[in-house]
């Protein structure tokens, strides 16, 4: 009997402690560890969100959200891209900088790291450094049409207007409605004193996109041929976008010296006088 009994409290001791340990399995908290596999879907993932927001101009938050995808993977170039385009977005220039930085030397031969550093050192008026980046980036991937574009501009910035002519023609041959590239084609051609290529470059970029732009670099270069067409089409292009009744406006557009004195000249005519009155104070 005593050898029952005690066999007995054996088990009681026995069940009491899985029972007990079992109450504490259910008691103590269970805890996911991500794998880094997982992470870096997970910043991808927040990347991606980030540019969306900053398409809709939430750009605080857009960087809110890029500097967290980079916490969780600073070995992804492009979070790394991604994050200076938003600082860019930001005004923070030199934070972006450092960013590219970080992405080129993770992979030297993304292309994007040097158009993005271009960008910016336009931004900053540094149009050699521009240049060069530019010239890295295309290297990498030559048939990249808006960075040759980009450096047409540069060489227009530079005077060098040939050279801009040639690449604008590269662009165009990669992609033949880039309208922007035939609208600098005519920019560059009327500071050559090319004035029949510049207004059938103007009248080609027209055809493709009405933009104001060429519709008044166009009105300026007919003038003296067709006074009343020109007349119409700088009322046209100043209801279209008023910013372009602004010297200043149009030199960061890169017009030349030459096709700002025209406008200039054709903003005297009286029969102008209402438009450029209401676009001033549109501007301002």
């Amino acid at each position: 009997m005593r050898k029952i009994l005690i066999k007995l409290l054996f088990l009681s001791m026995i069940s009491s402690y899985v029972f007990k340990i079992n109450n504490l399995k259910a008691l103590v908290p269970y805890y996911y560890f991500p794998t880094p596999k997982s992470l870096k879907k997970e910043s991808i993932v927040i990347g991606k969100n980030a540019i969306e927001i900053l398409n809709y101009g939430k750009i605080k938050e857009s960087l809110s959200l890029a500097k967290t995808a980079v916490k969780i993977n600073n070995k992804d170039e492009n979070l790394w891209a991604i994050l200076a385009e938003i600082q860019i977005a930001n005004a923070l220039y030199q934070d972006a900088l450092i960013s590219l930085n970080n992405a080129q030397e993770i992979n030297p031969q993304l292309s994007e790291i040097y158009f993005i550093k271009s960008e910016i050192y336009l931004t900053q008026e540094k149009t050699k450094k521009a240049k060069l980046a530019l010239q890295s980036g295309l290297k990498i991937s030559p048939k990249n049409f808006k960075a040759i574009f980009q450096l047409g501009n540069i060489f227009l910035i530079e005077g060098n207007l040939i050279n801009s002519i040639d690449q604008f023609n590269k662009a165009i041959q990669i992609k033949p409605d880039f309208w922007e590239a035939i609208n600098n084609k005519g920019l560059a051609y009327y500071e050559i004193d090319k004035l029949n290529l510049s207004i059938k470059y103007f009248r080609k970029a027209i055809a493709l996109n009405e933009n104001a732009e060429s519709i008044l670099a166009l009105a300026s270069c007919i003038q003296t041929q067709n006074i009343n067409e020109a007349i119409s089409l700088a009322k046209k292009a100043l209801k279209k976008d008023p910013n372009y009744v602004d010297y200043e406006y149009r030199k960061k557009h890169l017009w030349g010296n030459k096709l700002q004195n025209s406008t200039e000249k054709l903003f005297e005519n009286s029969q102008l006088a209402k438009e450029i009155i209401i676009a001033k104070t549109k501007i301002n």
